[in-house]
Order: structure tokens, then C-alpha cells, then sequence
């Protein structure tokens, strides 16, 4: 075989290897993390994924499931009192002391910012009950949202069991979810808090441990660091650009401030947040019977790529009229079909179509009724009687 042919099978072998590399790879370039996840906030898409769904130990990012735990309880006014078993929790610390009284609310500031353990053990017993009934809230809430890979034997992520773990992807899930709460996403996205110190004539300060939100990064919104010998760096967080809010996991990374804003600089480049649909009446319906009768009750948002965008596929499924006799509008369900939105063989979203009875209670009102208002205006009858 000649030079010259040997140098063209390899050009194609190369260029054939290159065409399987996954597109949404591709774009993103290399990342130091074992496992790492890249997802858009408002639709969970995954925009980026390596080993996403293997179980790992995740260190202190553990605390956003105690965060979120700790601000839906409704307690964040109350003092909660500083148990021996707090106090003696080993690793970060506030340096809370044994028996103060601090209020739930800077115990849950000072879990995220500065990582305490002994808030987390705190946090816990006071939510909980106990250590090993908040414990049980966990994973209850874990299995609630759909962490489908994910244990907690802990409220702070140290390495003291073996059964603590989680995945990359089922920690997107829960930092989406939290998200949701706009006390939970203020905690996440502040850079200084301050709270009393019994012992002391000045206040606690602490300053959040997330490099990205305190200067790293511009388009930060916030994030939870972990570490622990065993788990190595863990880290999640958020950033937003344009419309378009991120959530990005790493677990046991070698550079994890760098993979985050890899990760979000390729996406604000690569992708934005598309209105597919537009809330309301749904128009171009050629059955006479639902013409201008339909509608849909949300905007349908998607993260999406200019290659994308050409490749979206509405698909209207309806209920048949006359198979189902509906005499009169009254008759007719309040969904009426879905509405399916593709983009080439995959389906991004379902969304229910809905009835106007609203709309066809006014324009069916009869002559006797319109007579009736006319009446009651020409002998001068007040609405209030």
C-alpha cells in the first residue's frame, strides 16, 4: 500500500471517529471533574453530562438538601439551642458553643456560606428531632423529587458512613428544586452575612466560600463547595445570563472553578432560552367547532441552539366532537387535548389544551338576557339595588 493511500484511509477513519463524538460533548470542551452535570434551571435540559449518574461521595454540598429542609420547616424565627453533640461536630466550623441560643435562620446562613458542621448537626436536631430523624426527612424529600441515586446518612456530608452518597445529576435535581424557593435561592446567592455572637461584643461575619460569586465569576447567583479526603472537591452552583439561569454540578474535580465557568461560558455561548409557545388562544385551528375556543395556560420555554430552533415540531391531538356528543358548551371538559412539542425524534414537552367556557359563556348570552340589562338600565336600577 502506497503512502499516499495509507494517509487517506487514516484521514477517514479520523474523520469517521469524529462524526460519533456527541455534539453536546463536543462543545464543551474537556472537564477535570469525575462526574459533572450541566443543566438549564427552568426545564432541567441537560446540556452537558459526564459519568452524571454514577454514585459518589459529595462532601458538603449534602448541605442544600439541610438548607432547603431547614427553610421549608417554617422555623427559621426560632432559637434553637446548641446541643453537646453539635458542638463536638468535627470539621468546618462556626464555632458555635454548647448550650447558645441562635436563631435557625443565621444557623442556615452560616451552613452555607462557611460550611459549619456543627450548624448542620444543629439545623438537624432542631427540624428533626433528632440527628437521625432529619436524617429520615432527607431522604423522604430525596425520594419526593426524584433523586433516584442518592442516600443520606448525614446532614453535612462528612465521611463518617458509608452509605452517604449521591450523583452528579440527582444534586442538579435537588439545587433545581431549591431554586424554586426564593428564601432558599437569597441564602444560596449571598456573599456576606451577619449575626449576633452571645459571647462577644461583635457580630459573626461570615463570607461565603464560593470563589465564583464573590469575584471570580461575573454571571455567578450562587453555590456550595464541599471536601473531604474521600470525597475530594465537590461543588455546586448557578449562574445567569440573558434570560438563561444554569445549574452546573462537579464531584471529585481537579479544577472545579474552572469546569464551572467552562461549562457556563460554552452554554451562554451555544445556547438561550426560546418562547416555543405564547400563553393563550391558540390560533390556526381548522376544526369549526373549537375555532378560537382554545387555549393554553403557560409560556413553553426551552433552552435551544440556533441549529435547533429549525428543527421544532408541533404536533395538536383533539378530542372529536361529535364521537363524544357535546350538545353545549357546558358539556365540553376543560381539556380538550395536548399539544406536543418535538424537535426531530425527541420530545421536549406535553401540554394540555384547554376549553374556553369563560369565552363562549359571553358571546352565547341571548337577546332575553341583553334585554334584560337594557330594562333594568331605563328604570333606573342601580347594580347595588
Amino acid at each position: 500500500m502506497t503512502y499516499g493511500r495509507k494517509l487517506t484511509l487514516l484521514l477517514i477513519t479520523i474523520m469517521i471517529l469524529i462524526s460519533y463524538i456527541p455534539q453536546k460533548t463536543a462543545a464543551f470542551g474537556s472537564v477535570s471533574a469525575h462526574s459533572a452535570v450541566l443543566i438549564e434551571q427552568q426545564t432541567g435540559r441537560i446540556l452537558y453530562e459526564k459519568d452524571a449518574h454514577t454514585k459518589r461521595r459529595i462532601a458538603s454540598i449534602t448541605k442544600i438538601m439541610t438548607a432547603i429542609l431547614a427553610v421549608e420547616s417554617g422555623k427559621m424565627d426560632e432559637m434553637v439551642t446548641v446541643s453537646s453533640r453539635a458542638y463536638g461536630t468535627e470539621g468546618s466550623s462556626l464555632y458555635l458553643q454548647e448550650h447558645e441560643k441562635i436563631k435557625l435562620e443565621d444557623l442556615v446562613y452560616g451552613l452555607m456560606l462557611r460550611s459549619g458542621n456543627d450548624a448542620a448537626v444543629a439545623i438537624a436536631e432542631h427540624v428533626g428531632g433528632s440527628l437521625e430523624g432529619f436524617v429520615v426527612l432527607m431522604n423522604q424529600k430525596a425520594a419526593e423529587i426524584g433523586m433516584n441515586n442518592t442516600e443520606f446518612a448525614n446532614p453535612h456530608g462528612l465521611d463518617d458512613h458509608e452509605n452517604h452518597y449521591s450523583t452528579a445529576y440527582d444534586m442538579a435535581v435537588l439545587t433545581k428544586y431549591a431554586m424554586n424557593n426564593d428564601e432558599f435561592k437569597i441564602i444560596f446567592g449571598t456573599k456576606v452575612h451577619r449575626a449576633p455572637n452571645p459571647n462577644e461584643k461583635w457580630d459573626r461575619v461570615w463570607k461565603n466560600k464560593n470563589k465564583l460569586l464573590t469575584g471570580l465569576y461575573r454571571y455567578s447567583t450562587g453555590g456550595k463547595t464541599g471536601y473531604t479526603k474521600r470525597a475530594k472537591r465537590t461543588l455546586v452552583s448557578t449562574a445567569s445570563k440573558d434570560g438563561l439561569d444554569l445549574i452546573a454540578v462537579t464531584i471529585n474535580a481537579g479544577d472545579d472553578w474552572n469546569d464551572h465557568m467552562n461549562l457556563f461560558n460554552s452554554a451562554f455561548k451555544e445556547y438561550q432560552l426560546v418562547k416555543i409557545i405564547e400563553k393563550g388562544k391558540l390560533k390556526k385551528i381548522k376544526d369549526s367547532y373549537y375555532q378560537n375556543k382554545l387555549y393554553i395556560n403557560r409560556d413553553l420555554m426551552y433552552p435551544m441552539t440556533e441549529q435547533e430552533k429549525q428543527r421544532i415540531e408541533i404536533d395538536i391531538k383533539l378530542l372529536n366532537p361529535k364521537e363524544n356528543e357535546w350538545n353545549k358548551p357546558e358539556d365540553v371538559p376543560n381539556v380538550v387535548g395536548t399539544l406536543l412539542v418535538k424537535q426531530g425524534d425527541s420530545k421536549i414537552s406535553k401540554l394540555p389544551i384547554y376549553f374556553d367556557h369563560a369565552n363562549n359563556e359571553k358571546g352565547n348570552e341571548n337577546w332575553w338576557g341583553i334585554f334584560k340589562k337594557i330594562f333594568f338600565i331605563t328604570m333606573g336600577v342601580k347594580k347595588d339595588g
